[in-house]
């Protein structure tokens, strides 16, 4: 079973988009697709826990990371990470372009879910990609 987590700065941002995922419009959907949400806590990580370590834990659990991390600061940065260690077999990143917007316009977050629903339903075929911006 596929799971999903929010990086611990976007927590909020992705309690949206799961209103959002569970309204009456994509529940169906999103019931079916029996994505286990997931956190930092239930995936035995800090909040300050390093990029690496995050990038990892969600790859060997299968966990789909969503974050707002473009930062390459560093060998443990996320984009490091991902670069050095990224598989064929590696599940992407989520990363949102534009996390405010989700939660100053209805709108956009309905457009996030929109895009993030048609990625995971063929997220075999994205595997290996390291990044996929939303929307």
């Amino acid at each position: 079973m596929l799971g999903m987590a929010p990086d611990h700065d976007v927590e909020g941002h992705f309690d949206v988009l799961l209103g959002h995922l569970n309204a009456e419009h994509w529940q169906d959907l999103w019931q079916r697709l029996d994505i286990k949400v997931q956190s930092f806590e239930s995936l035995g990580l800090s909040a300050a826990a390093a990029d690496r370590l995050v990038w990892q834990v969600c790859q060997s659990q299968q966990v789909m990371l969503v974050t707002a991390n473009r930062n390459d600061d560093g060998p443990d940065s996320l984009a490091a990470t991902i670069r050095e260690c990224n598989t064929t077999q590696c599940l992407p990143v989520f990363t949102l372009a534009n996390k405010d917007r989700i939660l100053e316009s209805s709108a956009y977050a309905a457009e996030v879910v929109e895009r993030l629903l048609d990625y995971i339903m063929y997220i075999d075929d994205l595997r290996g990609t390291g990044r996929v911006w939303l929307p």
